[in-house]
Order: structure tokens, then C-alpha cells, then sequence
């Protein structure tokens, strides 16, 4: 009952969002709105999660949806990471505005987007461990952004290795990558630290809590006490 109950509520947020829309944006920006906001699981469902005009609409382009993904972002439906391959400071000063990912400001939302239900949080099935994973980087960037943590950016090297978050923190570069179980054995991180050396490297995972010198595991549902974990 009490998973109905929020699984209807979630619907009613997602409807009135449609109605905002409509309401402060032009017939034409409205929909392109739309577009983009449904397009989000699809964006998330791949691999590479990078933003995709395609999956918005067959044929779109960049400069017909540029100010949709604006009103989304200045509305706070979405956070856009935009793609950082040289982490130095300041990480704005090197960022790619043109290769992003976004993601909801919500991952109950975004299940509900996606049309699936609660228990896929708990599914342990291969089938769907891209999405699975998707939902965790939604969970731990909605978890940091709360707590004061800019995550507007990633890191990526070709389609060899890719860091799902990079934060600045002061002078200091910090790379976050997120699993959404206990399979740890991605060489994205390890990569980066061979290549840039870094004070202080984050993973968030299922494992538990576990610090070695410069890296901590965090499990995912300790991502609000980050803060408390690494500088304690």
C-alpha cells in the first residue's frame, strides 16, 4: 500500500511538471521541453551515457533543443555534467560544453520516468545492470548536490575509461566513480589515478565502508555522510 501510495504521488509530480510546461514556456518550447524530459531514461539506459539529440527525436539537432535543456536546468528538473578530459583548475575553464550527460533531480522520479517499479532497486539480474547503475549515479549526484557538492562535471579518455563524477574541492580534483553493486573491477579509476595522480579518490559502491590511504569506498547508502566520512 505505502508503495503505491508513492508510486501515485511520483505520478502526480511528473503530471504537473507536464502542466508547467505548458504553462510557462510557448507552444513550441513546451514541447520541446517534453521531449527532452521523456527522453531521459533513454539517454541513461546506455552505456555511454552521454546526451543523445537522437533520442530526444529522429533528426533533432542541437541548436532546436539548446534552450529546452536550458528551462530544464535553470528550472531545477535536471543536472547537466558536462564532459572535463584535462581535471585541472578550474574545472570550468576545461570543460566541453558540447559533450554532457544530464540527470534527474530526482531518482524516484526518474524510476517512475522510466516506468519501472521499486523493486529494481533490488534486482540482481545483467539484463539490467546498465540501468541499475544508471540509478545509483542519479542517487549519489542528487545525495552530493544536496549536501554543497558541485557536480557539474566528468571525466573521460576516448572510450577507454570514463570517471562518472570529477569534483573540485579548492585546488584539489577528486574523482568519483559510482557502482551500483559489489562488482568493483572497472579500470576507469585506477586509470585515472595512473595518469593524474590525485590526494584523494571516491568510490561508491555496495561494498562496505573500507579507506587506504588515498581512496575510500563509500557504500551508497551512506552518500549524505560523505562529507564526515572523508574528513572526519
Amino acid at each position: 500500500k505505502g508503495s503505491e501510495w508513492r508510486r501515485t504521488t511520483l505520478r502526480n509530480i511528473l503530471q504537473d511538471y507536464s502542466l508547467d510546461f505548458v504553462k510557462h514556456a510557448t507552444p513550441l518550447l513546451a514541447n520541446r521541453i517534453s521531449h527532452v524530459w521523456k527522453s531521459l531514461p533513454s539517454q541513461l539506459a546506455k552505456e555511454n551515457r552521454k546526451f543523445v539529440y537522437q533520442l530526444v527525436r529522429p533528426g533533432a539537432r542541437a541548436r532546436e533543443y539548446e534552450d529546452a535543456l536550458t528551462w530544464l536546468k535553470n528550472a531545477g528538473l535536471i543536472y547537466k555534467v558536462s564532459l572535463c578530459s584535462t581535471p585541472q583548475v578550474p574545472l570550468k575553464s576545461y570543460e566541453d560544453l558540447s559533450i554532457f550527460k544530464i540527470y534527474s533531480l530526482d531518482v524516484g522520479l526518474l524510476r517512475v520516468l522510466a516506468d519501472l517499479s521499486p523493486e529494481a532497486y533490488l534486482v540482481d539480474n545483467p539484463i539490467f545492470k546498465e540501468y541499475k547503475g544508471a540509478l545509483a549515479e542519479n542517487y549519489i549526484l542528487q545525495s552530493l548536490v544536496a549536501n554543497g557538492v558541485n557536480c557539474s562535471h566528468y571525466w573521460a579518455s576516448g572510450n577507454k575509461a570514463e570517471v562518472e563524477f570529477i569534483v573540485q574541492r579548492g585546488l584539489e580534483v577528486i574523482p568519483v566513480e559510482v557502482k551500483s553493486g559489489t562488482s568493483v573491477t572497472g579500470r576507469s579509476l585506477i586509470e585515472y589515478n595512473k595518469r593524474y595522480s590525485p590526494g584523494l579518490r571516491i568510490r561508491y559502491s555496495m561494498l562496505n565502508l573500507k579507506r587506504d590511504d588515498s581512496f575510500i569506498n563509500i557504500p551508497l547508502f551512506l552518500a549524505d555522510r560523505t562529507e564526515k566520512l572523508i574528513f572526519k
